[in-house]
């Protein structure tokens, strides 16, 4: 089925008779698309839009096409390659279901198995392989998650929680412009660690909380029409309240 589209992404990158946008990138200047693609693939699942899922795994579906196809022109490896490595791992972490070991736990194996992988490579890090490409709260909640699994982790949530008290009071002692900004991002990582104690993913946390203000914010403007710039903070606040109690 992924033929025709490996076949249309080899005609736009002919170098004679291809399109010249296709033909002139690189992986570098179609990594930000990807990211893209793949952030619209969670918008569309968090809005429970299946049509809008349907087109845009296609597209990020188009992105890994691209890229291996851009692989393939250098001679380091073709799609077939990168189909053949991901049964091969997906394999290899689950011997509970492909009948290695049947008895096995399988996030215990899973999480062996990946560390055993990481331990092939040069970077022996328990943080190895975080993408530095993820979005930051997702990039800090998984070092967090590796860093606990060597012990190095509060014990409880009280311990996370007290850490936002203490990044708070060093906001509020900042400086200069440069330690602001760093104490804020510590401040940041500190929530994002009290809620994974908690049990909460704070990417979906606040692109729930972001959809919620997205929502009530609408309503505001849908509610006073083209007046909402002049109206007052205060009436601003009212109409806020009002949009709160329509959900």
């Amino acid at each position: 089925m992924i033929t025709p589209l490996v076949e249309i992404m080899v005609r736009l990158r002919d170098p004679e008779t291809g399109c010249p946008w296709d033909i002139e990138q690189s992986f570098a200047t179609i990594a930000p698309y990807t990211i893209e693609e793949a952030h619209e693939v969670a918008d569309a699942i968090a809005r429970d839009d299946m049509a809008d899922l349907k087109d845009e795994l296609g597209d990020l579906l188009l992105q890994v096409v691209f890229h291996a196809r851009i692989a393939e022109e250098a001679g380091h490896f073709a799609l077939t390659d990168v189909v053949t490595a991901i049964c091969d791992k997906m394999t290899r972490r689950h011997p509970h279901v492909f009948g290695f070991d049947p008895r096995a736990d399988g996030h215990a194996q899973w999480e062996v198995i990946k560390a055993a992988e990481r331990g092939q490579k040069d970077d022996q890090s328990a943080l190895a392989g975080v993408a530095l490409a993820l979005p930051a709260l997702m990039r800090a909640e998984k070092l967090q998650k590796r860093a606990a699994r060597t012990g190095f982790d509060w014990p409880d949530p009280s311990g996370a929680r007290a850490k936002i008290d203490e990044e708070v009071l060093e906001i509020e002692q900042a400086d200069s412009a440069e330690a602001l900004e760093d104490e804020f991002g510590d401040l940041l990582f500190a929530v994002v660690n009290w809620a994974r104690h908690r049990g909460i993913d704070p990417e979906v946390a606040l692109r729930r909380a972001n959809r919620k203000f997205e929502g009530r914010f609408r309503v505001m403007e849908d509610i006073a029409g083209d007046a909402f710039a002049d109206l007052s903070l205060e009436a601003k606040e009212t109409l806020w309240q009002r949009a709160k109690r329509q959900e």
